[in-house]
Parts: structure tokens; sequence; C-alpha cells
């Protein structure tokens, strides 16, 4: 009686093994995530459909150029679309094995009869053989279909890495822009104390102040200089970036001194849920999920019997004209059923490790989605308060550059100290110096924008 139990056990879990290896993949909804995803953008003002084209609305025609030269000849990306044409033609190795295998051998062999090489005989040799594994059950088509889906999801990494390009190559631009303005700032501001040092100097000369102011004003022309110095050392480096990221050698040489443009006003950024389906990376992460459910339909239909043809033929002769002659060619041709019984675990070990492969994947989606819901909110919210910080610093600017004039008609006057004079030539350069920086900073928030939310080029 314990041994019929053991049996029907066994039989039991057998067929168990077997009905569960029949599955199928499951149809994955790219929305079925486990946080809550809300109906509209918390920091958006209003809901519309995104531009298409965000480059354009830049207006800048040069950095346009230099956006079209980076993504046709930067190596980073043209590895990128080297590694998707690998990851096609491995699907299609994947998905080989569906089709009959043939193979053809010719050959020749000579040698001697009785060992003395006083016989010598030769034969001409024509043989082939041919397999097929019908894939009766889908175990091929579903490893062939979990490579196809892995290499959409390469091609997916290569548009996130195309848009990433462009985002990065206009960033830098904008960049440099302010960096050649920052340089242009600092070198009017070596010129203005390079009028206070002269003023000063006067001044003493005359006996009308003292030698400490001289000395103080001389102190802040040489930081005005190692300030404009170090403003140039930044254009240069930003240029080289920039070269770099159009596959151009790095020699500083880039021509182009431009205002930076205003931030579009217009902002359209779509709904959250739309975000699941139009970010690359997200697209990316989703094929992958498909690939493991692939991969674990083919590890568990593994289990079920492999039903494989195969076939083999051939002549040999002493004669090379007889080769062809179908009267001296031998064949034969046989079927084969392979049910695996006892692999030492290893194929439900395989199944194992391709249900946590899913698992992974599953929640690998889970982070890039709601990493993408972070970077849009963040860029929402960064937007209207770098635009606020902006009116404040353009005030700024001009409250700066009105008290400088006045402190120096009060220096004059003999109304202010040197310190209060050095320090309005100081607040001016800050403020104008800030209100450059968060106008590129507003540039970089809203191509950082674009880029979260994953628009075209």
């Amino acid at each position: 009686m314990p041994k019929f139990n053991v049996r029907r056990a066994a039989l039991v879990g057998s067929l168990a093994g077997v009905l569960s290896a029949c599955e199928t993949a499951p149809e994955r909804d790219p929305a079925a995530l486990t946080l809550a995803v809300p109906a509209q953008w918390r920091e958006a003002a209003s809901v519309q459909e995104p531009v298409a084209g965000w480059l354009a609305g830049f207006g800048d025609e040069q950095l346009n150029a230099l956006i079209r030269v980076g993504l046709a000849e930067n190596f980073d990306l043209l590895s990128a679309a080297a590694r998707v044409d690998a990851a096609r033609e491995q699907a299609v190795i994947a998905g080989s094995g569906r089709w009959p295998q043939l193979s053809f051998v010719p050959g020749y062999q000579r040698g001697d009869a009785d060992g003395r090489q006083s016989v010598e005989s030769g034969a001409f040799s024509a043989l082939f053989s041919a397999s097929w594994e019908l894939d009766v059950w889908g175990r091929i088509k579903a490893a062939q279909t979990g490579q196809e889906r892995e290499a959409d999801a390469t091609g997916a990494d290569y548009a996130a890495a195309r848009l990433s390009l462009a985002a990065a190559i206009a960033q830098t631009y904008f960049e440099w822009l302010e960096a050649q303005w920052q340089a242009e700032v600092a070198a009017q501001s070596v010129k203005d104390r390079r009028v206070i040092v002269d003023l000063i100097r006067g001044r003493f000369n005359r006996g009308l102040t003292r030698g400490l102011d001289l000395r103080l004003a001389l102190t802040d022309l040489a930081n005005a200089e190692a300030q404009s110095a170090s403003a140039l050392n930044g254009v240069q480096i930003l240029a080289k970036r920039l070269q770099s990221l159009i596959a151009r050698y790095p020699d500083g040489e880039l021509a182009g001194r431009r205002a930076l443009p205003e931030t579009p006003q217009a902002l359209a950024v779509g709904l959250p849920a739309e975000l699941l389906t139009r970010r690359p990376d997200i697209a990316a992460a989703f094929r992958r999920l498909a690939a493991a459910d692939a991969r674990l339909e083919s590890a568990q239909k593994a289990l079920l019997p492999r039903v494989t043809l195969t076939g083999s033929g051939g002549t040999s002769t002493p004669a090379l004209a007889d080769i062809v002659d179908p009267r001296s060619a031998a064949w034969n041709l046989a079927a084969g059923l392979a049910q695996p019984l006892f692999t030492g675990d290893r194929l439900q070990a395989d199944i194992r490790l391709n249900e946590a492969r899913v698992r992974d994947a599953y929640q690998q989606y889970q982070s890039v989605a709601l990493n993408a819901f972070r970077e849009v909110e963040q860029a929402l919210a960064a937007e209207a308060r770098l635009r606020d910080q902006e009116r404040a610093l353009r005030e700024a600017v001009e409250q700066t550059e009105a008290s400088r004039k006045l402190a120096v008609y009060s220096y004059q006057q003999g109304l202010i100290e040197i310190l209060t004079l050095l320090d309005s030539y100081r607040s001016t350069l800050n403020a104008q110096s800030a209100h450059l920086a968060v106008r590129r900073q507003l540039l970089t928030n809203r191509i950082n924008l674009y880029l979260a939310l994953g628009g075209p080029v």
C-alpha cells in the first residue's frame, strides 16, 4: 500500500509539472503598479498633450546643428546602436532551433591496404546529416520571444540614449553660453575696479585719501582679475566638453557667442499614466519584464517531452564519377521522443531561477517608473521656484547697479568709506553673476523636464 501511494504521488507530481509547463507567459499591463498613480501631476497648472520636438522651442539654430551632429556621430551613441543590432541578431540565433539543421561533409581518404605501402587505395565520400526538433510545446519559440523582447528593450535603451545625449548637448551648450557671459561680466568688473583704483590713486596723490584705501582697492582689483581668469577657464572647459559630445577633437575652438535664450513659456506635460508608455527607459524596463516572462515559459516547457527527427546518409566510392550515382547512396531516417525524468533538480532550479528573475524585473520596472514620476514632479516644482528666483535677481541687478553709481558719487564727496564703495561693486558683480546662473538653471530645468517626460527631440 505505501508503494502505491508513492507511485501515485510521483504520477500526480509529474502531471502537475506537465500542466504547469503548458502555461504561457502572462499578458502584462504597463499600468499594473503597486503604487498609486494620480490622475494629474501635482505641480502642473494645466494638462495638455506634450509638444513634439521640444528642441525647436528654444529657437537656436546653432544648438539644433550641434545636436544633429551629436546624434549622428557621438561614439557612445554609435556603440549603443551596435548593441541594438547585436541584440536583434541574438534573437535570430535563439530562434534558429525551430528550423531543420542540415550539414554536408564531402571528403577523400587515402591509405595502404596491407600496411606495407605496396597496395594503396582511396575513396571519395559525400555525407549529410539532418536534425529537427519539432517545437510542439513552443519551448524554443518562448526562448526566441524572450530574446526578441530583450532586443526591444535594447532598442528602447538606444532611444533613451539619444534623448539623453540631446539633452546633455543642450545643457552643456547653455552652460557654455552662460560661461561666456560670466566671463564678460568678470572682465567688465576688472575694468570697473581699475577705474576705482585710478580714482583712489589720484585722490591719494593729492592727499585726499589714505594709503589703506589704495591698498584695499588694489587687493579688490587683484581678486577681480583672478575671478576673470577663472571664468575664462570655465569657458574653455565647457567648449571642450561640448566638442567631445559631438565627436569633435576638443581643441576649444568653438565659434558662437550669443545671449541666453528665454525659457519657452508653453509647458505641456500630459498625464502621469501616459509616462509609462512614452518614456523610453520605462519601456525598456517593461520589455525586460516581458523577456523574463518568456524565459520562464521556456524553462517550464523544458519539462515536456521533446520530439526530434534525425536523418543521415551519403556515399563512399573509389571513383569520383560514382559519387553522384543515387544507387550507391545509403540513408536512414529516425524519429525520437525524449522525456526528462531525473536531472538532479536542474530543470526545476532553472524554473525557480527564472521566477526570481521575473520578480526582480517587475520590481525594477516599478523602480524605474517611480523614479520617472519623481523626476517630472521635481522639474515641475523647480520651474515655478526658479522663475520667482529669476525675477528677484533681476530686481537685485537693477538695484545694485543703481547703488554702485550712488556709492561712487558718495565716496567722491567723502560721505562713505572705501569698504562701502568696494562692497557695492562686489554686490553688483554677484547679482549679475547670480542672475545669469539662474537664467541658465531655468533652461537646464526645462530640458530636465523634457527629458523626464520622454518627448522626442
